[in-house]
């Protein structure tokens, strides 16, 4: 088998992993069901992923990169605080409602989500979780003019609860919300 092929199922088996891990949840998901949807082998599997933990990591590299990637292109020529907070929540906005395809379907945040299934918050899944709040709030502050710890805290604590009503709640106005709120503290 060519190292390409190889490189296409290791790709398939972590599109399936984080497609069914989002859709389902980590301990929801085993190891049979993403041999089944990927139609790859057991072999195969363990070939590229010594564990269902270095496969769940792979699959949250994968989303992490997405997340950044997408963010960046959302925040993408903001001027000013008001622009990142506009093109954020609007952002989030036409997620949350299925209208933004590049981040598919909307199931809350996949990093909560994975966090919330793992009691011990030094495990590499938790940790790894941890490291994407910490850079998508590196970004968020990166597009900021504005060097403001309590408007960056104010941003992150704003977009990880419209994140949350808009999945538990089905609140998927949050988001406009949120960019009133912060509109009348830049003011």
């Amino acid at each position: 088998m060519t190292g390409y092929s190889m490189k296409k199922k290791r790709q398939a088996l972590v599109d399936t992993a984080l497609t069914l891990f989002y859709q389902k949840g980590i301990n929801n998901t085993g190891i049979n069901d993403i041999l089944k949807v990927s139609g790859i082998a057991k072999n195969t599997l363990y070939s590229h992923f010594n564990s269902k933990e270095e496969l769940i990591i792979a699959a949250l590299e994968q989303r992490h990169s997405m997340f950044v990637n997408w963010l960046k292109e959302k925040l993408e020529g903001s001027k000013t605080n008001e622009d990142v907070v506009i093109r954020l929540f609007t952002g989030l906005e036409e997620w949350f409602s299925g209208q933004d395809p590049e981040l598919g379907d909307f199931r809350g945040c996949f990093f909560v989500n994975s966090s919330a299934e793992f009691s011990k918050k030094d495990d590499p899944i938790p940790l790894f979780c941890l490291y994407h709040k910490e850079k998508v709030r590196d970004l968020i502050e990166e597009y900021l003019p504005t060097k403001d710890p309590l408007l960056l805290d104010a941003i992150c604590l704003m977009k990880e609860g419209a994140t949350t009503a808009a999945y538990v709640s089905n609140d998927f106005a949050a988001s406009k919300k949120c960019i009133y709120i912060l509109n009348k503290f830049l003011d």
